[in-house]
C-alpha cells in the first residue's frame, strides 16, 4: 500500500482503481442536495428574522412611524413559513421521507402563499409609488413598498429553490429506497 509521500506499491502503475468500492450516486446527491438546502433554510432564517425585527420595531413603536411603518397584513402569515423549513431540517438526519414531503406541501402553505397575497396586497402602492412618486410607508427613509418587494423577490427565489432541491432530495431518497426493497 503507498502511502501519499512515499513510493508507489511494487507491481502497480496505479490504473488498478477501477475495481474499488465507490460511494453510490443517490448517496453523493442526497449530502450535496442537503448541504444546499441547508444553505437556502439559513438564507431564508436571516429574512425572517428581519421581518421579525421590523414587525417588532413597528408594533412596539421603538422607531417613530416615519422611520419603520407598520406592518403589510402579508407578513403575519408568512411568520409561520419558519414552521416548513424546520420540518425540512428535521427531516435530514435519518432521511425521513414524510417530513420531507410535509416540508414541500406546507411550504406552499406558508411560504409561498403569504408572498403571493403580498405581491397582490402591495401592487396599489407600488403602482401609486412609480406612477405619481407619491409613497406613505417607510423604512429608514425609503419607500416601504419597495424594500418590501425586494424582499419579497429574494424570499420567493430562495423558497422556490428550496421545493426543488427538495423535490430531487426526495427522489434521491426513492431511488435509495428502491434499490433496497429490489435487494
Amino acid at each position: 500500500m503507498a502511502s501519499r509521500a512515499g513510493p508507489r506499491a511494487a507491481g502497480t502503475d496505479g490504473s488498478d482503481f477501477q475495481h474499488r468500492e465507490r460511494v453510490a450516486m443517490h448517496y453523493q446527491m442526497s449530502v450535496t442536495l442537503k448541504y444546499e438546502i441547508k444553505k437556502l433554510t439559513y438564507v431564508h432564517l436571516i429574512i425572517w428574522l428581519l421581518l421579525v425585527a421590523k414587525m417588532s420595531v413597528g408594533h412596539l413603536r421603538l422607531l417613530s412611524h416615519d422611520q419603520v411603518a407598520m406592518p403589510y397584513q402579508w407578513e403575519y402569515p408568512y411568520l409561520l413559513s419558519v414552521v416548513p423549513s424546520l420540518l425540512g431540517l428535521l427531516s435530514f438526519p435519518r432521511n425521513n421521507i414524510s417530513y420531507l414531503v410535509l416540508s414541500m406541501i406546507s411550504m406552499g402553505l406558508f411560504s409561498i402563499a403569504p408572498l403571493i397575497y403580498g405581491s397582490m396586497e402591495m401592487f396599489p402602492a407600488a403602482q401609486q409609488l412609480y406612477r405619481h412618486g407619491k409613497a406613505y410607508r417607510f423604512l429608514f427613509g425609503f419607500p416601504a413598498v419597495s424594500v418590501m418587494y425586494l424582499v419579497l423577490v429574494l424570499a420567493v427565489q430562495v423558497h422556490a429553490w428550496q421545493l426543488y432541491y427538495s423535490k430531487k432530495l426526495l427522489d434521491s431518497w426513492f431511488t435509495s429506497t428502491q434499490e433496497k426493497k429490489r435487494k
